[in-house]
């Protein structure tokens, strides 16, 4: 494994020396073309790169923290077409200074098709992934400088997956992969999912997935040969399904899950917007807790309301304590209005958002999940806060409290209150 960590660093800071050494070119060329250069440069940094000729070096590998692994820290990267038009090449290294183990990611591809943009790819990844998390297939690249949820997560498991994808583009409009994996599934934590007298603490999934985006309302346009979104138009939709396989390539368990999101802005002018996020999940079958749901919280069970102080998300449950809840479906709805900027000065413009937040889901099955507490969301989850953005270098303060069906009988533990963190390049 070592030797797989030494061979990944040296490909890729290979090609980040080698990518620096510039191509001759005439003095009015580069006059010419000198500030569509830092125009595309910044962009690439807003999305988490740092461009080289051949290799965009990954930022979000850099430094990370969580409850599990400490400090995390790596290094990533993918080829640009500058290397290949055709191929690439997109891995990363991290280690964790608390669980003192490196991961890491060997992937690659292969354009079978540039007019549809598809793309064959194969990957390997050795990793941890947070438990009850979904994530879409077709997710563009969310990148932030900083990831608020990510400091207080402790229940992760440990995942082996080899996959095969396939990434194809209908129209501008929709986008699609489908992707066969297996993994190897190790919880970091005591859990136990026990089928018919039978009890795994490890085990293998065979799966297939189907992932579809639909951004309907959005302009387009080619660019250097690729076609990239101009404006964000509203709703956009997500739909995903997989299947997991028994017996498939020693697979233990059949299962089948749908997630859906959809996200709408309602515009009343450049500034003062609502937003509205509605997501669902469905899982059937014999789904072991580490592939269900939890509803994206993001409060650290601690005794005050000091000792729990700490970031909000951007879209998380803010007074939801980690690990409280999971279901095997939930829907979430989570509703921002963003009030005008106040304009103190021409630069200094702070902003309150208005928000409110609803879950509800359930689980059957639940005693096949043992060695681990939680509860369900049957009664309905609610809460509601605002957040001050952009009070100081980025910074604001956020408040929420929690009501309804899951109100605790301590006023203090219904209540968060935390930093914010909003910049954008």
């Amino acid at each position: 494994m070592h030797k797989t960590y030494c061979l990944i660093l040296f490909m890729l800071f290979t090609c980040a020396l080698y990518s620096q050494h510039p191509i001759p070119e005439n003095d009015s060329t580069k006059v010419q073309n000198d500030s569509l250069n830092k125009r595309e440069f910044l962009k690439q940094l807003g999305n988490g790169f740092f461009p080289t000729k051949f290799l965009n070096i990954d930022l979000k590998y850099l430094i990370k923290f969580n409850q599990y692994e400490g400090f995390r820290t790596g290094l990533g990267g993918e080829t640009n077409s500058g290397f290949s038009k055709k191929y690439r090449i997109n891995s990363y290294v991290v280690y964790g200074f608390r669980d003192h183990r490196f991961k890491y990611k060997i992937g690659g591809g292969l354009r079978v098709n540039e007019a549809t943009n598809t793309w064959i790819n194969l990957t390997y990844i050795d990793d941890l992934q947070e438990t009850g998390s979904s994530t879409f297939l077709t997710d563009k690249r969310f990148f932030s400088f900083f990831e608020p949820r990510l400091l207080n997560i402790d229940l992760f498991h440990k995942h082996i997956t080899k996959s095969i994808s396939v990434e194809h583009q209908f129209s501008n409009h929709l986008l699609s992969e489908t992707q066969f994996a297996i993994s190897k599934i190790n919880p970091t934590y005591n859990y136990f999912y026990t089928i018919d007298d039978t009890s795994y603490e490890t085990f293998d999934l065979s799966t297939a997935k189907v992932s579809l985006q639909w951004s309907p309302f959005s302009d387009f346009e080619k660019d250097n040969g690729q076609v990239k979104e101009v404006k964000s138009g509203y709703p956009k939709f997500s739909l995903q399904f997989t299947q997991g396989f028994r017996n498939v390539l020693k697979g233990d368990f059949n299962f089948f899950k749908t997630d859906f999101r959809t996200v709408h802005r309602f515009i009343f002018n450049d500034k003062v917007f609502t937003e509205a996020i509605l997501t669902s999940g469905l899982a059937l079958g014999n789904t072991p807790l580490t592939h269900l749901y939890h509803a994206y919280p993001n409060n650290i069970t601690k005794e005050t309301v000091l000792q729990r102080f700490s970031v909000a998300g951007i879209n998380s449950f803010e007074t939801m304590y980690f690990n409280e809840f999971f279901s095997d479906r939930f829907t979430t709805l989570q509703l921002k209005h963003f009030v005008r900027p106040f304009k103190i000065t021409e630069r200094y413009r702070p902003q309150l958002v208005l928000i409110s937040r609803f879950a509800i889901g359930d689980m059957k099955n639940i005693n096949r999940h043992e060695s681990i507490e939680f509860n369900t969301l049957s009664k309905g989850y609610s809460e509601a806060g605002i957040e001050l953005n952009k009070l100081l270098f980025g910074f604001g303060l956020s408040f929420a409290y929690r009501y309804g069906g899951y109100h605790l009988p301590s006023w203090a533990d219904n209540f968060a209150a935390k930093f914010t963190f909003n910049v954008s390049l």
